[in-house]
C-alpha cells in the first residue's frame, strides 16, 4: 500500500518538505515518483515507531547537530558534494558534510560529536573534531571545517536498522554508542545549519520536564 508526502507528513507530524528532504536524501526505498512522490505505507510506520534519540548516553552537556539537507553539487575544490545522500562512498560523504558551517567550532568540539540529521531523524555521526579551519570571511560570512573528522557511523535505508555502517578499525564501544544514535528521532531548532541539543545528564533533566 502506499500513501502520498501529504499523509507521510501527517502521520510522521513533520511538514511536507521535510518528508521531500528524506525522499531527495535517498534514506527511504521504494518511493514512487509519478507526477507526486509516494511513499510504501510500511517505510512510514518504520520511520513513526523510531525511538527518540538518547542523548544521555554522551558524557558531554550538549552536542552538536547538523541539519544536514539532501546531497547538492558543491563548486569546491576540497569536496563535490555539500549535505547527505545515502548512496555517495564515505570518503565523498564525509567532506560533504564536515564543512563548512556557519557554527562554533569549540562549541561543536566540546560535545565530541556532531549528529547529522536529514528531517529530524540521525542518519550519521562524525567525530574527532577537535581541529578545524575557517574560510577568512567576515562575521557573518564566516564558516568553518572540521578538518580531522572522521564517520564515526552512517546508514544508508532508514528503515533498516543493518543498514548501519561503521569504520572498521572502530573501537566496539564507540560502535556501540553510535549504533545507539543512528536512525533514531532528534528534532532541533536552530537559526542555521548547527544546532546545540542537551546532552548527558542535561538530557536526562530535560526529558523529566
Amino acid at each position: 500500500m502506499l500513501v502520498t508526502t501529504g499523509q507521510a507528513a501527517r502521520t510522521l507530524g513533520v511538514s511536507i518538505p521535510l518528508v521531500k528532504k528524506l525522499v531527495a536524501a535517498g534514506v527511504v526505498p521504494g518511493v514512487a515518483g509519478s507526477g507526486r512522490q509516494i511513499f510504501p505505507l510500511e517505510a512510514v510506520q518504520i520511520l513513526h515507531a523510531a525511538p527518540h534519540c538518547d542523548l544521555t548516553l554522551l558524557d558531554v552537556p550538549e552536542v552538536a547537530v547538523l541539519r544536514a539537507d539532501a546531497a547538492s553539487a558543491a563548486s569546491e575544490t576540497d569536496r563535490d558534494w555539500m549535505g547527505y545522500q545515502a548512496d555517495l562512498p564515505s570518503e565523498m560523504l564525509l567532506p560533504a558534510l564536515s564543512g563548512w558551517w556557519r557554527c562554533d567550532p569549540e562549541r561543536v568540539a566540546e560535545g565530541r560529536f556532531m549528529l547529522v540529521t536529514v528531517a529530524e531523524f540521525v542518519v550519521a555521526v562524525l567525530a574527532d573534531l577537535g581541529e578545524w579551519d575557517h574560510n577568512g570571511g567576515t562575521r557573518q560570512a564566516l564558516r568553518y571545517r572540521f578538518t580531522g573528522a572522521r564517520l564515526a557511523g552512517w546508514v544508508t535505508d532508514l528503515t533498516a536498522p543493518t543498514s548501519a555502517r561503521f569504520p572498521h578499525t572502530q573501537a566496539p564501544s564507540e560502535r556501540d554508542l553510535v549504533a545507539h544514535l543512528l536512525g533514531t528521532r532528534l528534532p532541533s531548532v536552530s537559526g542555521g545549519p548547527i544546532a546545540y541539543v542537551p546532552a548527558g545528564p542535561a538530557a536526562a533533566h530535560e526529558g523529566a520536564n
